[in-house]
């Protein structure tokens, strides 16, 4: 037979409080070690997009070249979009399917440099998670072709 005392401590199931805080406490250090880890790599990661929307967009522009010659100095990369005023309407078919297309992956426009600064003809360049030129880790400045 059962003595009260057993009865209650196998009925009373759950956490005491110095469970409850040694599991927070662990899953603290968890959280501080894995962290700096995983943020790093979600910077990576969106440079690594940058890098091959901006591939994507110089192989637009070359085809928008091809079709129409090369962009007058000081056009911006809405012209892989909206159509230029010097490219008649019945000739013209957008580049990339929608606008957002034409932003990087820290929400900026890419920008198209005619005539290039790395390449003879154009460049498509992004600034980075800054939105400035030059910068080191997620700011550094991504340049096509």
């Amino acid at each position: 037979m059962m003595n009260g005392q057993q009865g209650r401590r196998r009925s009373r199931r759950g956490f005491t409080l110095i469970e409850a805080i040694v599991v927070i406490v662990i899953l603290g250090v968890l959280a501080a070690v894995i962290a700096p880890r995983f943020l790093g790599r979600i910077g990576q990661s969106k440079q690594s997009v940058a890098s091959a929307n901006a591939s994507s967009l110089a192989a637009a522009m070359r085809s928008f070249i091809a079709d129409h010659g090369e962009p007058e100095e000081g056009s911006t990369i809405d012209v892989l979009y909206e159509r230029p005023s010097n490219v008649s309407d019945d000739s013209w078919d957008p580049y990339v399917e929608k606008a957002d297309d034409l932003l990087d992956p820290w929400g900026n426009k890419f920008v198209l440099v005619v005539p290039g600064k790395v390449n003879a003809t154009f460049d498509i360049v992004s600034y980075g998670r800054d939105g400035k030129p030059g910068g080191d880790g997620e700011d550094a400045d991504i340049t096509k072709p």
